[in-house]
């Protein structure tokens, strides 16, 4: 499968760079969101396309695509962080609002703040499965980690951000 969406996309098939993007969108989304934010994480996910697609020539083994995939967006990631120089602060759940909209998105933007505490092996795995909704087998697919490796990765993650909102006051 890989071998044939890699000769797709080497020939220019727009069918295949739709496909390559229905594939990787969510992972390279959720990758760029935990390293950037949410603001600049949809800007960021087309550049990523963009460069895998300029560079996709470059790409010596089609099994290593999805590994490809994820290293152009997290190095794209890092050189818009150091371009921007600032770090979100983290503030203690118990100021969280109650009620509304506005409530839940500021609960939505201390989880994720979390999660960017976490271990980097943690992190990626955690919003691939939290935010952008993919299994265990889907991360494991489009990251090239073992599926034990994510269920391993998931688990501990989770235990460590359940164990972190606990001591912010978060039930």
């Amino acid at each position: 499968m890989l071998q044939d969406l890699v000769k797709g996309l080497r020939s220019g098939n727009q069918e295949a760079f739709a496909r390559l993007y229905e594939i990787f969108g969510p992972v390279v989304h959720g990758i760029l969101l935990l390293r950037v934010g949410a603001a600049e994480a949809e800007d960021l996910t087309q550049e990523v396309f963009l460069r895998v697609h300029g560079k996709i020539k470059d790409l010596r083994d089609a099994n290593s695509l999805p590994a490809w995939v994820c290293s152009t967006a997290r190095n794209l990631a890092t050189d818009h962080s150091r371009q921007q120089s600032r770090r979100p602060r983290l503030e203690p759940l118990s100021e969280y609002p109650d009620k509304g909209p506005e409530a839940d998105e500021e609960l939505a933007t201390r989880v994720l703040e979390r999660l960017r505490s976490l271990p980097e092996a943690y992190q990626e795995a955690l919003i691939l499965r939290l935010v952008e909704g993919l299994s265990g087998p889907e991360i494991s697919a489009c990251t090239g980690l073992t599926q034990a490796s994510v269920r391993v990765n998931l688990c501990r993650g989770m235990s460590i951000l359940r164990e972190q909102l606990r001591k912010d006051g978060w039930p």
